[in-house]
């Protein structure tokens, strides 16, 4: 499996994707988190944090991730060697999580250089280093699960179409239900009692809380739950070829 991981993540930096992805990620929150004026601003905030960024990671990554996933099994559909793939002395859960890991490492390759944007804000801090460094770790676990969980998604979508624009399509939608639509779904009368329910199966609810630091059991099982519901859909597809 490892042969596959590390084949997986070449194919990323052997060309322009997986470079073109960590740009794209990093100049989008620059702008938003340094240039515009705005409530994301950190210099506009007054207050020595980065909540900005993990306020506009989910959606950038909810771009992003589905664009690096979209490939992943669609490409080999199209092009035929999906079929040479599965005939490898590599099982079917071993294939999804190889390619799974490849995605997840690109996300964590993204995330890396924002530390840069930690360190200014703490040496901006008065005095240096007034800055909540628990809760900004917690915050970056929070945005690591969302992100594993958004890459499950995206491999699902990748598996069940030969079409890499429909497949981006179907991930996007998915993350976006997932993210905000229990939310939506929550407010509505129809459920009455229910709604706190309904809000604790999307990812906001989850995320939200990590982002205040707080990394407890419930919120870490439920991101580990869509990531290993989304895998275990992926591995029942590529199972159903053989049917």
């Amino acid at each position: 499996m490892k042969s596959l991981l590390l084949k997986e993540i070449n194919v990323f930096f052997s060309g322009v994707i997986g470079y073109l992805v960590i740009i794209v990620f990093l100049a989008l929150n620059g702008i938003f988190l340094w240039l515009f004026p705005g409530q994301f601003n950190l210099l506009n905030s007054g207050y020595a944090n980065i909540d900005g960024l993990f306020l506009i990671s989910p959606w950038m990554l909810m771009l992003l991730i589905p664009a690096i996933t979209m490939r992943m099994f669609a490409d080999e559909k199209k092009s035929g060697t999906i079929e040479l793939l599965l005939t490898r002395p590599f099982t079917d859960f071993q294939i999804v999580f190889a390619k799974y890991l490849s995605a997840v490492a690109l996300v964590v390759f993204s995330l890396i250089p924002t530390f840069i944007y930690f360190y200014t804000v703490y040496q901006l801090g008065n005095p240096v280093g007034n800055i909540d460094t628990g809760g900004t770790l917690g915050s970056y676990v929070g945005l690591l699960f969302l992100g594993a969980s958004y890459a499950a998604i995206g491999l699902f979508t990748s598996s069940i179409t030969d079409n890499q624009v429909i497949s981006f399509i179907a991930s996007l939608l998915i993350c976006f239900f997932f993210y905000f639509g229990f939310d939506h779904l929550a407010g509505l009368d129809f459920f009455g009692n229910f709604d706190l329910v309904i809000l604790s199966l999307g990812m906001n609810e989850h995320y939200a809380s990590m982002s205040r630091g707080v990394i407890n059991l419930v919120d870490a099982t439920y991101f580990l739950s869509v990531i290993t519901l989304f895998l275990l859909a992926t591995r029942t597809v590529l199972k159903s070829r053989k049917w």
